[in-house]
């Protein structure tokens, strides 16, 4: 029996596969838990339209986050901080610093969406990561300056 999945299964395959099981699997266990439905021609049409749909979403999703990449280029921002007289900074450079100096340049980068590879607590320069998308990451210089 033909069936096509609603959810990713383990063992078995992914959303939106066309899967072939034995009959008393779909009906008594798939099926009535919501896990798949029947493969007629009209659920095949249905799901491959979905899917081309989905696809083409996500493809313009992705060009947004590469042109906004673009757009962010080389820029470079400052983070102003308290510095001791040894070049440490007191507390750390987060990563809502970060967003809010980009905030201010005009660009509007979701906090949990930048990271750094080391912790930043001198002054200097640094490189963050903006995650931008699955596929698409950015990297951002920025200057922490004694305030």
């Amino acid at each position: 029996m033909e069936i096509i999945l609603k959810e990713d299964i383990q063992g078995l395959g992914y959303k939106n596969d066309f899967v072939k099981v034995k009959p008393g699997y779909a009906r008594n266990f798939l099926i009535p838990k919501g896990y798949a439905i029947l493969a007629s021609p009209s659920n095949k049409k249905m799901i491959e339209e979905n899917v081309r749909q989905a696809a083409h979403k996500a493809e313009k999703v992705k060009q947004d986050a590469q042109a906004l990449a673009d757009s962010i280029g080389e820029l470079s921002i400052e983070i102003p901080a308290k510095v001791g007289e040894s070049g440490k900074i007191f507390g750390a450079v987060t990563t809502l610093q970060i967003s809010d100096a980009l905030k201010e340049k005009g660009f509007e980068i979701d906090r949990k969406k930048i990271s750094f590879n080391s912790e930043v607590k001198t002054a200097g320069e640094f490189i963050a990561v903006l995650d931008l998308h699955k596929e698409v990451k950015h990297e951002l210089k920025f200057n922490v300056v004694p305030a």
